[in-house]
């Protein structure tokens, strides 16, 4: 008799037979979800997106607008006009 119960609806792969390496390597697949790290991480990430809109829209309100060089780089550039 095995101490292994019968694989339930949403195991997933937990189910499933694997060797130690494949669970090394694939993680991601075998550990349970965690909402506090999950909350951390889409808070960070949402404060960096923020943060970018911010800075962006602080330049644009400077009179200045993103612009596209020769080389293909993205610079923000003051806005001129041609009567000066």
């Amino acid at each position: 008799m095995s101490d292994k119960k019968a694989p339930a609806p949403g195991d997933g792969l937990r189910s499933l037979r694997s060797t130690g390496i494949f669970r090394a390597v694939n993680f991601e697949l075998y550990a349970r979800p965690n909402a506090v790290i999950m909350t951390i991480g889409l808070a960070a990430m949402g404060i960096c997106v923020g943060y970018i809109a911010y800075m962006r829209t602080k330049y644009e309100n400077m009179g200045y607008y993103a612009a596209v060089d020769k080389e293909g780089e993205e610079s923000f550039v003051q806005k001129k006009s041609k009567w000066d």
